[in-house]
């Protein structure tokens, strides 16, 4: 048996799980939940874990960080943290340790998935030793790949999220345009469009534009974090109210919003699938897509991956899957750390 640690390490939480593997199994044997600002570094809070699981130094470890890692190291986007694999070595006395960003987790967490932690959105026809493709709106809009190399997947992160945002639509142009006057900007990323910070944009530029009136309630959340922009740390979440009246059927707005978004998503899901053909199987990620899974099936998302004009039998035959387990990232860091 070899002892494991795995880490997924954000900005304002970071999770440690000791995991237990040998060649036929892998079991958890201790996990702890901590607050990132509340430590000066890492090390710390790994010696702390350590300490309360009571068990020997592990000989490997991967992290997931939330950030670029450049030649071993990383520094966090929200936090003072200058991470260093040489330095965490010798202050833990880990033997090895490996960086990886947080979406490449992901990458590898797909491999260690169970059954009842996918929901298959479309079946397809799924081919071996094909190429698996990963995308997730949350903060941000992650993007991806798989490629089988040997016996084992390669996995791949990339910047698609930053591709130009491509309107199919009147709507869409509008927004396209909405967005370039409100923020003075060129041209518009994707990830502006799809993504958490996306659909309160939405659902300013449809409010904007008197698309529809607005319910007192959300209105109140939206303008309270508008007065907070700036501030690091905001005190409502307007993403995840409009989310939750869409879904409630409560807010006009909010539902036009989500349907937008949803379109929105379906559509880039389908260009990234376009450019790597994923028979392997296209994995929804992220934080939005298990909590707008029933609108994510009842609206326009699979209508919207597919209408890619000739290619659409083409992408009719990829499967997709929505990933519902959030800590995907901690599974995949742990086989991360396995392979080290």
């Amino acid at each position: 048996m070899t002892l494991l640690l795995a880490g997924d390490i954000g900005g304002t939480k970071t999770i440690l799980r000791l995991v237990k593997t040998s060649d036929s199994s892998t079991h958890t044997i201790y996990q702890e939940s901590y607050h990132s600002a509340d430590f000066p570094d890492l090390v710390p809070i790994v010696q702390q874990f350590l300490m309360k699981a009571d068990t020997p130094i592990p000989e490997k470890a991967c992290f997931a960080i939330a950030g670029p890692i450049v030649k071993n190291t990383a520094k966090l986007t929200n936090l003072v943290w200058f991470l260093d694999t040489e330095r965490l070595q010798q202050e833990l006395g880990i033997r090895h340790i490996s960086l990886i960003n947080d979406f490449a987790a992901i990458g590898y967490g797909i491999l260690g998935l169970q059954k009842q932690d996918l929901h298959t959105l479309q079946v397809g026809k799924p081919q071996p030793e094909t190429p698996i493709g990963i995308i997730g709106a949350g903060t941000g809009l992650g993007q991806g790949f798989l490629i089988k190399q040997g016996n084992h997947y390669q996995v791949f992160p990339s910047e698609g999220g930053h591709a130009d945002f491509a309107p199919r639509n009147e709507i869409e142009f509008q927004l396209l345009r909405y967005l370039l006057g409100k923020h003075d900007i060129q041209r518009v990323s994707v990830e502006r469009v799809v993504s958490g910070m996306g659909i309160v944009a939405i659902y300013q530029f449809l409010r904007d534009r008197k698309f529809a009136a607005e319910s007192p309630h959300i209105a109140q959340i939206v303008r309270t974090w508008e007065q907070e922009a700036g501030q690091e740390e905001k005190s409502v979440d307007p993403g995840a109210a409009i989310g939750t009246a869409a879904l409630q059927g409560s807010d006009r707005l909010s539902e036009q919003t989500l349907q937008l978004f949803i379109e929105a998503y379906g559509a880039e899901a389908g260009n990234l699938a376009l450019k790597l053909l994923p028979y392997g199987g296209l994995y929804i990620a992220g934080g939005i897509a298990p909590k707008i899974l029933p609108l994510i099936q009842n609206s326009g998302f699979l209508l919207n991956f597919t209408q890619k004009g000739r290619m659409r039998r083409l992408l009719e035959e990829i499967p997709v899957y929505i990933i519902l387990n959030p800590q995907v990232g901690l599974i995949g860091a742990a086989l991360c750390a396995a392979r080290l």
